[in-house]
């Protein structure tokens, strides 16, 4: 056996080569495994590289909305190949990055693909076939999830896409179809609409981004369609007949009613796989659930000694942030430490669509559902100076308190730069804050973060501005 290792982490995404990090911090021995790119789908095809198309769409969006600031530009283009490009150079920028924090924290790293082959051995297997063995004493699973297809019409890169292809298209959709509207959905819904696509969405529950509060999805249909989209809730897609011109799709709206539409592109976000099957997990005895995804305890041990999961393959919410966290927990575990359990309430969520969403905690509806009475604040961004000077004024904040106790139960916003805002409320959750500390915190004027202020105010009947 070529050299063994207090920890081995397989995957090196935002959960995997953080927690190799931590773990070397506190003193461990760690070798970190990766099939593709060091930093994993997050940094290379998932969170950053997204954020970087949107940000060119969105300073595309505003450039084309220059007279709305005094200003003139004409015969503005967009130039889909260097937008492209431009998103992947920033994750080859933060590839990079990562690749210099495993040197400088002394973690082995071997590339290839890796499989649990017995207790406390894992072979991995480079691109030329040589295969490696490492002995490890822990092992933290980050493998990752990918796309799922549809049945019926898998992703050929052409016409049916998946994320990865919408990142790095051939050519400009002129009629997409996008499936499903979770934030992978509706990000890319955003990206090619502001990019100039003539934008469908089909959601199979009755509204869009259905894991957020109802008054945030209402808001963002009515913003999408007044952006041109057409959105369908409560609908389906039967069929997808791929040619080398289109794609015609059958789809049913909510009353059941059969429609057939022409598409150039579509895009398929309708969840994920977790990463696994075939990494010998069922042979060590590991614990999945009817999906194939792991489970852990609140430390992120599995049922098998040695053996912790983290990140896409085990319990939702399935975000990078949520990973990372949970890559920390293990490598303090595994040290000897005794690190605080997560609490799934307070991880927030961020849609980086146009506009923006974020939220953490519950949604009114869960509160009510959970037994809570609760006071809910509501505040405009048109009642706020920064977002009307900014040319931002569409959005709002939604707070959601325990009437009995002042608990911070859930805060909600859609609007601009509401994915920077969010992290404050997050704060609050976390140090088990109530309306009074949220009321005595002073705000700097003029922020957009005014009317977080503003929706705790709300909720008690003490709102200024509105």
């Amino acid at each position: 056996m070529a050299d063994t290792y207090d920890l081995v982490v397989l995957g090196s995404g935002p959960g995997g080569y953080v927690a190799a990090i931590r773990a070397a911090q506190l003193g461990l021995k760690v070798a970190i495994v990766e099939r593709e790119l060091l930093g994993g789908i997050c940094l290379n095809w998932g969170c950053i590289p997204t954020k970087a198309l949107l940000r060119s769409a969105e300073v595309f969006h505003l450039m084309g909305h220059a007279k709305d600031y005094g200003l003139k530009a004409e015969g503005i283009v967009a130039d889909l190949d260097a937008v492209v490009k431009r998103s992947r150079g920033v994750a080859k920028q933060l590839n990079q990055g990562v690749t210099h924090l495993m040197k400088k924290n002394k973690i082995a790293v071997y590339m290839g693909t890796g499989k649990l082959t017995g207790k406390n051995k894992l072979t991995v297997t480079a691109e030329d076939g040589k295969a490696t063995e490492i002995g490890y004493k822990n092992i933290i699973v980050a493998t990752g999830a990918r796309a799922r297809d549809l049945p019926f019409a898998m992703a050929d890169g052409k016409r049916i896409w998946t994320y990865r292809h919408a990142m790095t298209p051939t050519e400009m959709p002129s009629k997409l179809l996008v499936i499903g509207s979770g934030a992978i959905g509706i990000e890319f819904a955003s990206f090619y609409n502001d990019m100039g696509a003539d934008v469908t969405v089909v959601e199979m529950l009755d509204r869009l981004v259905p894991v957020e509060d109802a008054d945030i999805s209402a808001h963002l249909e009515k913003s999408l369609k007044k952006q041109g989209m057409t959105i369908m809730t409560s609908a389906g897609v039967s069929a997808l007949d791929v040619s080398d011109k289109g794609v015609t799709a059958r789809l049913k709206d909510a009353s059941g009613k059969e429609v057939t539409a022409e598409f150039s592109h579509v895009i398929v976000a309708v969840g994920i796989v977790p990463n696994t099957a075939d990494i010998g997990l069922k042979e060590l005895g590991v614990e999945m659930d009817e999906r194939g995804f792991l489970k852990t305890d609140a430390m992120c041990r599995t049922n098998v000694s040695g053996v912790w999961a983290i990140g896409d393959i085990t319990a939702p919410p399935w975000l990078a942030h949520k990973a990372s966290h949970e890559g920390v927990i293990a490598a303090e575990a595994i040290a000897g430490g005794h690190p605080h359990a997560m609490d799934p309430r307070n991880i927030p969520g961020c849609t980086y669509c146009r506009p923006q969403i974020a939220s953490v905690g519950l949604t009114e509806a869960k509160a009510k559902e959970a037994g809570y009475e609760v006071k809910v604040g509501n505040f405009p961004f048109i009642g706020n100076g920064k977002a009307i000077a900014l040319g931002e004024p569409e959005g709002f904040v939604k707070t959601v308190f325990d009437a009995k106790t002042g608990e911070l139960l859930g805060a909600h916003m859609i609007g601009a730069e509401v994915t920077e805002m969010i992290q404050g409320y997050t704060i609050g959750k976390t140090m088990e804050t109530t309306e009074a500390e949220l009321m005595e915190t002073v705000f700097p004027h003029p922020t957009i973060s005014e009317a977080m202020h503003e929706s705790v105010l709300s909720a008690y009947g003490r709102a200024l501005h509105i």
